[in-house]
């Protein structure tokens, strides 16, 4: 491997000059830097920054560990969080869980092993034990699309008890009494925290609500919970789903088994990825600030670990979510 002795030998100049040339070429005269330049490449020298962070102490990268690339919204989370580190000089590995617990713990615990600055953090169930270590050595995180108390960490969410209670509130005002909601796993805090939403607006009204858990928020999901909706008798007038994709899956069953969307069904999703506008019929959905959610996660992450030694005041974050309308859930059957 080519190292840096190498090329101040071939450049005929100090070690320190090749330093300079890498990490702060303006202190080098354009004559040096040109033919040092000229060396790395010929010789392909990398520096190895796993040595300089190392000495420097501190490392230049954020990991970012979400619940399911797969579904657009996170990645547009992963998007806003990219931005921001690369304003600030970071940079940033994402990690997918797969929505499961085991994965997430072996991540966090390559996150620590590795040192990273700080980890954003999509949980599913979160262990104990990795999170005590990134406190124990320091490392900071930020939990992203869900709330945890100001004393464990701070977090950037969305009020998911009053997106449920949108859905359903616009489902009851169009009339209809026979809702079903498709929800994910209950281990994930924002399926709870939408059913606990749904509930909340059809209490004290003559609004049946049939429940439908699935084991994964993906479209497939979504087209068994749409075959289950057909067999049921009497069938939903209207079904909330916990996200897009699931609602998707729903959309695909009903239209391939000739139930007319929204005169026979009406469907709302929520997230508002945007497939969701592009689909044979235009989704009604709640709306994330998907972007904006990892952005401020990454601001919020920067700040903490900026290597201040007094104590960080976290901070919790919580946006409000926005019920967008379309063809899936307009009129009445």
């Amino acid at each position: 491997m080519v190292g840096i002795k190498d090329v101040a030998r071939e450049a005929g100049v100090s070690i320190g000059t090749v330093s300079n040339v890498v990490n702060r070429p303006h202190m080098v005269s354009t004559a040096t830097r040109t033919r040092v330049l000229s060396v790395i490449q010929e010789l392909g020298y990398v520096r190895d920054e796993s040595a300089r962070q190392l000495r420097a102490g501190r490392s230049r990268i954020l990991a970012l560990l979400v619940l399911d690339l797969g579904n657009p919204f996170f990645v547009d989370v992963v998007r806003g969080a990219e931005e921001t580190a690369h304003e600030a000089g970071l940079n940033v590995i994402t990690c997918n869980s797969g929505q499961r617990v085991d994965l997430e713990a072996s991540y966090l615990g390559m996150f620590a092993e590795q040192r990273v600055r700080g980890v954003l953090l999509g949980p599913v169930g979160t262990s104990a034990q990795a999170l005590e270590t990134f406190r124990r050595r320091r490392i900071p995180y930020v939990v992203v699309d869900r709330k945890v108390p100001p004393e464990e960490a701070s977090s950037v969410s969305v009020d998911d008890v009053a997106g449920g209670a949108l859905a359903a509130g616009h489902l009851l005002e169009a009339g209809h009494r026979r809702i079903a909601f498709v929800n994910g796993p209950q281990v994930l805090a924002q399926c709870r925290d939408r059913e606990a939403g749904v509930r909340s607006a059809l209490d004290g009204s003559d609004a049946e609500l049939s429940v439908l858990e699935t084991g994964a928020l993906d479209v497939a999901s979504g087209r068994d919970a749409g075959a289950r909706l057909l067999g049921m008798s009497p069938r939903p007038t209207a079904v909330f789903c916990a996200n897009d994709l699931l609602a998707l899956g729903v959309l695909q069953s009903m239209v391939a088994a000739g139930v007319r969307v929204p005169a026979q069904l009406a469907i709302v999703g929520y997230d508002d990825i945007e497939v969701a506008a592009a689909a044979a019929v235009p989704l009604t959905s709640v709306r994330q600030p998907a972007k904006r959610l990892g952005r401020t996660a990454a601001e919020l992450l920067i700040a903490e670990s900026g290597g201040d030694e007094e104590p960080v005041e976290h901070q919790q974050v919580v946006f409000t979510p926005e019920l967008v309308v379309r063809d899936s859930s307009r009129g009445r059957r």
